[in-house]
């Protein structure tokens, strides 16, 4: 029987069904296991390369995301990582230039130097997008919706355009979640998540997974996961399992906040600009509306006073949390060009629209009316 989201969502991380097993899956703490005879391979002998809470949780993550293999490693740049790691000297990487700013600084100081053109480009025009895909073009690089400004891609369309060259896809849709986005089903051959975000939803945990439906990939993946060693532990694992559980129920609250909070914050002296993409006049609400069953839990805004007056309003919320990351079940704020993004040049940043007054917003679970309360006071500060 095929299960829907919140059925696999609940189950996560189960591994029996039989009479006297355990219903949440244990910890298997142990880095080493009894071997029958020395080369004889067992199921699991030393936990970088297979363990029983790893396996439990990579298998969730497939059958949430729809995928045939799954493989989590220790941070979401880890796992950015090895997929990035696919490429060659001499391929070309074709990624979208609103993106966030530790993706930026793995492609350009980890990824270019290796010998892998890197072509960042608009993904709004997909003419733009065809035009600098050619015969070296290996990987089209997604994410959507983007951090920090909440741009919407046409993840189909993409995937076709990069299948036609033979170039895979890669998504990163840490944003939406496999609740909100099904990257694969509209093409994409990799789905890349920082499973420290909503996945997991505690911000207790630094981990990150690459999801693929292609076996050739999933082997490749897998190599890199085992002989590179970047593996979560597997207490780690256990607790992204559990957040998994809730995964449905927290999103739908984050998503619904969210929302209230775009909205009211559209109308509001002193901002100039609200990024939702929930918002009819989103420029690519209509997109959003299509691929993605709602609109996420993530909010930026800009202020008619630039980053002077952005450093007043961090100041002055108090429910608010000024941190880094997002995806928690507490709210968060932020400033991206001093924070998530510090790592991209300014210039750089600039032409992507990421101003020095913008500010993110992760809206949390609270009560909606707390937090708009919040804001208000810290925007109303002379």
């Amino acid at each position: 029987m095929r299960h829907r989201f919140a059925t696999i969502a609940a189950h996560a991380g189960r591994v029996s069904d039989q009479a006297g097993q355990p219903v949440t899956s244990p910890i298997s703490l142990s880095t080493t296991f009894l071997q029958r005879r020395p080369g004889e391979q067992e199921e699991h002998g030393y936990s970088r390369v297979s363990n029983p809470s790893r396996d439990a949780l990579e298998d969730s993550l497939a059958a949430l995301e729809g995928g045939s293999s799954a493989s989590v490693f220790s941070s979401g740049c880890a796992a950015m990582h090895a997929a990035l790691q696919l490429l060659r000297a001499g391929d070309q990487l074709v990624a979208c230039g609103d993106i966030y700013g530790g993706t930026y600084r793995l492609i350009e100081q980890l990824v270019k130097p290796l010998g892998v053109d890197v072509a960042w480009v608009d993904m709004c025009d997909l003419a733009a997008v065809d035009a600098v895909i050619g015969e070296r073009s290996k990987m089209v690089w997604i994410e959507t919706p983007t951090n920090p400004l909440l741009r919407v891609f046409d993840i189909a369309a993409l995937s076709g355009l990069a299948r036609a060259h033979g170039a895979w896809t890669v998504v990163d849709s840490t944003f939406a979640t496999p609740m909100l986005q099904r990257p694969l089903e509209m093409g994409a051959d990799l789905v890349v998540h920082s499973m420290s975000k909503y996945l997991n939803g505690h911000s207790d945990v630094v981990a990150g997974v690459v999801i693929s439906q292609r076996d050739d990939l999933a082997e490749r993946l897998r190599f890199i996961q085992r002989a590179g060693g970047a593996v979560p532990s597997p207490f780690d694992c256990y607790l992204v399992a559990r957040g998994v559980k809730t995964l449905p129920i927290r999103m739908a609250r984050h998503c619904e906040n969210a929302q209230a909070l775009a909205e009211w914050l559209r109308t509001q002296d002193g901002v100039a600009a609200v990024h939702y993409p929930g918002l009819s006049d989103h420029p690519a609400h209509a997109l959003a509306a299509k691929q993605m069953s709602s609109f996420g839990g993530m909010v930026s805004f800009e202020l008619a006073g630039g980053a002077r007056r952005a450093g007043m309003v961090l100041e002055r919320v108090r429910l608010f949390s000024l941190a880094e990351s997002l995806g928690g079940v507490e709210s968060l704020i932020g400033q991206p060009a001093l924070m998530s993004h510090a790592s991209m040049p300014k210039g750089v940043r600039e032409s992507q629209g990421i101003r020095d007054g913008l500010i993110r917003l992760s809206v949390g679970l609270e009560d909606i009316e707390d937090l708009r309360e919040d804001l208000e006071q810290a925007l109303l500060a002379p």
